[in-house]
């Protein structure tokens, strides 16, 4: 199989050297050891040790490998389903995390205002005691209910553990309401079930891939960009719509450059002609799907001529491209997406997304949609949490009817109004809510109407800087977490565990949630010793054995049926049992039982709409101080069509800056002028322009999206917040 030329990146792992540099670093540093080094003879040698990855929420299996004592590179594990012996660049540049001369060193307690960023350093009794004592005045004065708890990625599971203990249910990560959850509720309003994290997308034997605002291979997840590479060098067809040529259009056979805002208006084109050209799956459909001639009906006024006044592509080009999809059914895939969080009618277009894989007979099918399978670990066998008669704070009377995980900035405005009643306290875990809730503001106000907020964090991140109490954390290398029992194509459990040990004062999450419980008098709900005693009685539990994980990182399953010709049961969660092409629960609450399009406003004159994503070397704005992969990129660009940019009097290379509708200004940021873009939208890679100084190496690189990103259309759905919905202007560099 020849892909060289096809693929994104050749990835390996080649070895990365460091050199050691010790230093004080203002008032974060009692004593800096940045470079731990075991000096014991047992160190000498090269030793590797299996664990899995937490660049990403991907969590791929690795291998690190510790020489003479030192953390020497990390290269993916072969047994683990998820990485296939390979990891992305990002993954690939962990261990840069161990050797940021800036991360948190010990714990600290707010000396000043929020948001000065300036600490006494703590002992870890005095800084758990302190956020006990409060925890306890918030619980006496308002309630458990008024400590909500932020969290991503697997890290928080023992925090959020003890939160539940504690006597609160109001926990929210960022990936719902600013990210995957309109997807999720999309495909579940039509199949019944989510996609899942990590999706659960055949790529590798789909015939045809379908991409809408997906960027594979720039979002860079590691097993979805194998699988694409391995399906485009075996020829498979891929079809992109997007307003940038992304690496992924360059591929593509067909590449339709949508205008922004009008995605719905391009999939209910295609879907109108699969349908009346009769290019549908109809045994499929016949079999599983309800309320199919209401949904004929609705899409036919979706004509490809009416389309190509909205979208901008050809009715030629819809034609050609719906057509070529329908060749390859059931294998072709209409990838859902991650980040769908665009306009606020994000929901509607994910199950307009849903609808259409419904139409190839895609869902269950090999090369369209697996049911994903996963071992049978017991969870820990803990009490029973307190119960409430207060419902979560974050989406009071059910506002949005659909909305199945708890909303961000739902705790959020509960925080600023005090309804429908206070919350007084944020403990905040593996997220920066500064870069990753739209409009700063909101925030900022919010937090200023806390009695308690808590981060815990391995760098000294914005959010950080707006703590009464930062908690510092050793970096995934550093520690054990909880084991993942995952979901995917074949049932595996895997473990992170140490590597080497942390240079500083820093402590596991894992310990930091048993020992704060313990303080605030909730012991019994941490009844393990240690963490190594939890996963032994998991493990156990399983009939597994806890020194086979530690050795080998991965334990597999036994192969498990995945499609429906393999004997999963072809059953649908939704209320009519089957694939609801015409929804009635949506109907029955006031919304569009079959998507319809809706006009987005416009840009005004002289402005841009906004897009943003991100890039194959950095995790939303967690690594952009990583020392490695700063060094890959170290600010961002922004995208100026070519004939934009000569209008201007602007080239790649020259600086501008960015001012949104209200008024909101960014950093200066790097022009990239090329044709690859619409000339009505400009793009930029999210996570840069950040202004924690505790941050040498990424404070003022490049301009921040968030910052930008003042306004947002609620989903009316299930809460998510379209940030694709903001407009920009160039300003010069005075």
């Amino acid at each position: 199989m020849d892909v060289s030329r096809r693929k994104f990146l050749k990835i390996s792992g080649a070895s990365l050297g460091l050199v050691a540099a010790s230093s004080t670093i203002g008032g974060f540093v009692k004593k800096s050891n940045a470079f731990f080094e075991n000096k014991s003879e047992d160190s000498k040698g090269v030793k590797k040790i299996p664990t899995y990855c937490d660049i990403c929420f991907w969590k791929c299996g690795a291998i690190a490998y510790v020489r003479d004592g030192k953390l020497w590179k990390i290269e993916g594990n072969p047994d683990d389903p998820l990485s296939k012996g390979r990891l992305c660049p990002r993954g690939t540049g962990g261990i840069g995390a161990h050797y940021d001369k800036d991360r948190l060193k010990s714990p600290l307690i707010r000396k000043n205002n929020r948001g000065e960023e300036e600490w006494v350093a703590v002992t870890w009794d005095e800084a758990l005691a302190y956020i006990a004592d409060k925890m306890q005045k918030i619980k006496t004065s308002y309630g458990p209910e008024s400590m909500a708890f932020f969290s991503h990625g697997i890290g928080g599971n023992f925090l959020k553990h003890m939160i539940k203990a504690y006597g609160s249910a109001n926990i929210a990560a960022p990936s719902f309401a600013q990210c995957r959850g309109p997807r999720d509720v999309g495909f579940r309003m039509t199949f019944g079930e989510d996609i899942g994290s990590p999706e659960r997308t055949d790529i590798e034997n789909a015939k045809c891939l379908v991409l809408i605002g997906s960027h594979l291979g720039e979002n860079m997840h590691n097993t979805q960009v194998q699988e694409f590479a391995k399906m485009n060098g075996d020829g498979g067809v891929i079809i992109v719509a997007d307003p940038r040529y992304s690496v992924a259009a360059s591929k593509a056979k067909h590449y339709l450059p949508v205008k922004p805002g009008t995605d719905i208006a391009l999939v209910n084109a295609w879907m109108n002609v699969i349908v009346n050209e009769n290019l549908y799956d109809k045994e499929y459909v016949e079999k599983y799907g309800f309320g199919f001639e209401q949904f004929k009906a609705e899409i036919q006024k979706y004509t490809p001529e009416w389309a190509y006044t909205e979208t901008g592509v050809s009715p030629e080009l819809i034609r050609d491209s719906a057509r070529e999809m329908a060749k390859y059914k059931p294998a072709t895939l209409i990838h859902p997406g991650r980040h769908t969080t665009w306009y606020g009618d994000d929901a509607q277009r994910s199950r307009a997304i849903a609808l259409l894989n419904a139409l190839m007979g895609s869902w269950g099918r090999k090369g369209g949609f697996f049911y994903p399978v996963s071992m049978d670990v017991p969870a820990y066998p803990y009490p029973e949490y307190p119960h409430s008669d207060k419902p979560k704070v974050d989406n009071p009377d059910k506002k949005y009817p659909f909305a199945h995980e708890t909303l961000t900035t739902g705790i959020r405005e509960a925080t600023i109004t005090g309804k429908p009643y206070p919350v007084k306290g944020w403990l905040v875990y593996g997220t920066n809510l500064m870069q990753a809730l739209p409009n700063r503001d909101e925030t900022i106000k919010a937090i200023q109407n806390l009695d308690l907020m808590v981060v815990v964090d391995v760098i000294p991140s914005e959010i950080a800087g707006w703590a009464d109490v930062v908690l510092p954390e050793p970096v995934y290398l550093e520690r054990y977490d909880d084991m993942n029992v995952e979901f995917f194509k074949e049932p595996f459990v895997a473990i992170r565990q140490p590597v080497v040990e942390p240079p500083n004062e820093q402590k596991p999450n894992w310990w930091i949630a048993k020992k704060l419980a313990e303080k605030l008098g909730l012991g019994n709900y941490f009844p393990w010793n240690d963490i190594e005693d939890y996963y032994k009685t998991r493990l156990t539990a399983a009939g597994l054995s806890f020194d086979e994980l530690k050795k080998k990182g991965i334990i597999k399953g036994k192969k498990q049926p995945i499609y429906f010709d393999e004997g999963v049961p072809d059953k649908f969660q939704t209320p009519s049992g089957k694939i609801e092409f015409y929804s009635l629960q949506l109907q029955e609450k006031g919304f569009d039982p079959v998507p319809k399009y809706n006009k987005q406003k416009e840009p005004p004159a002289g402005t841009f709409r906004l897009l943003f994503g991100r890039a194959p070397v950095h995790t939303f704005s967690k690594t952009q101080n990583n020392p490695i992969l700063n060094d890959m990129m170290s600010e961002n660009e922004i995208w100026v069509n070519t004939d934009v940019a000569k209008r201007y009097g602007l080239k790649s290379g020259d600086y501008v800056k960015l001012k949104n509708q209200d008024g909101v200004v960014s950093n200066k940021i790097k022009v990239k002028a090329t044709e690859r873009i619409r000339t009505d939208c400009v793009y930029m890679v999210h996570g840069f322009g950040h202004n924690a100084k505790k941050q040498t190496l990424a404070y003022g690189k490049g301009a921040s999206d968030a910052g930008l990103i003042t306004k947002y259309a609620v989903d009316p759905l299930m809460g998510g917040n379209g940030m694709s919905v903001n407009f920009v202007s160039l300003e010069s560099i005075e």
